[in-house]
């Protein structure tokens, strides 16, 4: 019997950027066999794998029967055996060996440190109602005469918007000329950073960036109030926060809900000649929103109020694919009623009517989400096992 076990390097955060270095150490360890045995003669016997591979996958399940051109990658790849009935691979890197003919006595462990970059242009984790993608580092082995048998550890991958990938980097920093200047011995080597860490330092750099916003709300009987929002560009794990200003209305809001909303766009697609939609997939097409978090207050009465919205670091920021486009909006819904218009709230000397007229008026405000330093998300990744008897 061997036990292969596999551990993150990054144990404390499994969330990975595109164009990021995944590390993963693997171990494989041939038990010894306990003292109470009769057959201790058997202590001897070496177990050997005949070889093992690990590889990176991204897998997609969706709703439509179409699949896309990337399917293919799966017919390509050593470990199609062992990645069988995971999904459809929409991205895989190349297969590394670890060993050939691994032999280990009883008690012997043999470790391996597994190094790949992600592509760029890789998808991220979504888990949403028509597609999914998902990623897991697949270390397969086989003994001779054997099937073979894959041990997968799931990642969390994170998009890298286009305006900042790492390619894209030295043209927006400023060039200087340290290299044509004298060396000094006695100064200390400064350590230049990485493209991924001025990427990072860039999407610091725009998500900080303060431009308030005014929208005027109205309606067709007039100006409800006026929204101010700081900043149209959040990472993951902040909070969205606006001002709600009353004193420019003529109609009266009695209340106000804010609730925070992704918006699931699928490609359009068109079917051959002859082939029919299934009822699911024709449903999914026509887009899917999910609710978040929310904030909701009764601002009868208020001259000004706030709202406050965490964003979830479990969730997938903006991103589009060849299968899917995925937006972010803030969804407003305006109570408001004309009853009220000519009654003026005294301290507690005002009494609520018991049956107003009222409209709803709904207002969706796009924002964008952009993802956070891996590290500000903490989640722990633990030991993934398999037993090879």
């Amino acid at each position: 019997m061997i036990e292969i076990t596999s551990k993150l390097v990054r144990e404390q955060t499994p969330v990975f950027l595109c164009g990021e270095v995944v590390e993963c150490f693997i171990s494989f360890t041939n038990p010894t066999l306990p003292e109470h045995k009769i057959a201790q003669s058997n202590n001897d016997i070496l177990e050997n794998l005949a070889w093992a591979t690990a590889q990176i996958h991204c897998y997609c399940n969706s709703v439509f029967q179409e699949r896309s051109p990337q399917d293919s990658l799966s017919n390509d790849t050593s470990l199609m055996a062992a990645t069988h009935g995971q999904g459809d691979i929409v991205m895989a890197t190349s297969p590394k060996i670890l060993f050939c003919d691994l032999r280990l006595a009883p008690g012997e462990t043999k470790c391996y440190l597994y190094r790949e970059c992600l592509p760029l242009s890789c998808p991220p984790t979504y888990k949403g109602t028509a597609i999914k993608y998902y990623y897991k580092i697949t270390i397969a082995t086989q003994r001779l005469g054997s099937k073979v048998q894959a041990l997968r550890v799931p990642i969390r991958v994170l998009p890298m918007p286009t305006v900042i990938r790492p390619d894209d980097v030295p043209a927006l920093c400023n060039e200087t000329n340290e290299e044509l200047a004298p060396t000094n011995p006695f100064l200390e080597t400064r350590k230049t950073e990485s493209k991924l860490e001025i990427a990072l330092h860039h999407l610091q750099n725009i998500t900080a960036r303060r431009r308030p916003n005014f929208y005027l709300i109205s309606n067709k009987r007039g100006t409800v109030g006026r929204f101010c929002l700081f900043k149209p560009a959040y990472k993951l794990g902040e909070d969205i926060v606006g001002t709600l200003d009353f004193t420019c209305r003529t109609v009266r809001c009695i209340q106000v809900s804010v609730t925070l909303q992704c918006e699931e766009i699928p490609a359009v697609r068109k079917n051959p000649p002859g082939q029919t939609t299934a009822p699911e997939a024709e449903a999914a097409s026509q887009g899917k929103i999910m609710a978040f978090t929310k904030h909701h207050e009764v601002c009868l009465g208020l001259m000004q109020t706030q709202m406050i919205l965490p964003i979830p670091l479990h969730v997938t920021p903006t991103f589009a694919t060849d299968l899917v486009e995925i937006r972010w909006q803030l969804h407003f819904e305006f109570v408001t009623s004309e009853d009220l218009q000519s009654v003026e709230i005294h301290g507690n000397s005002w009494q609520a009517p018991t049956d107003i007229s009222i409209e709803t008026m709904i207002w969706n405000l796009p924002i964008t989400l952009y993802p956070t330093a891996p590290q500000q998300i903490l989640q722990h990744s633990g030991r993934h096992t398999l037993l090879i008897k």
